[in-house]
């Protein structure tokens, strides 16, 4: 699904995330940030899952964030070991009303509060295959690229004095 909406100004905002899974985000983003790492939201994966947050720290690690907000989201959602096919290290992201010790020992787990973010758990490394690596850099790249044009486009500020 593109992250393009035609009723909606912003072309980064798709609609189908709860405010409370955008608090979540919005605080992994600055932290990421501070981190240095590159973050997109909603990427699709070559599995047909999509990554809530996918990062690229400076050193090339793909991390792939999921977010959680309640109990029964993460009980529902059985699809997140799929993710792991697709980076060096998976975490769960959350807030303060979710009890952490739902979340499997074997990710990694940030807590998230809208204004930042802290980790809880380190994610183990499990490294991609060259190949795969490669594939996801280019999707990752790709995605950005058209997400930085989409958004320029929407400025509506006409480049005709350029």
């Amino acid at each position: 699904m593109t992250i393009l909406n035609i009723a909606n100004n912003n072309p980064l905002v798709d609609g189908r995330q709860s405010s409370r899974a955008m608090m979540v985000r919005r605080g992994m983003q600055i932290l990421l940030h501070d981190m240095r790492h590159a973050i997109l939201p909603e990427m699709a994966l070559s599995n047909g899952r999509r990554a809530d947050l996918i990062t690229v720290s400076e050193k090339g690690e793909i991390w792939i964030i999921e977010i959680k907000t309640s109990i029964e989201d993460f009980r529902v959602d059985r699809k997140w070991p799929d993710y792991r096919a697709s980076c060096d290290r998976l975490f769960f992201a959350t807030h303060k009303d979710v009890p952490l010790d739902i979340f499997p020992e074997d990710c990694g787990l940030f807590l998230s509060d809208g204004y930042g973010a802290h980790q809880m758990r380190e994610a183990p490394e499990h490294r991609l295959a060259p190949a795969s690596r490669k594939s996801i850099m280019l999707n990752f790249s790709r995605l950005a690229a058209r997400r930085l044009m989409l958004a320029e486009w929407a400025t509506g500020k006409s480049f005709d004095d350029i």
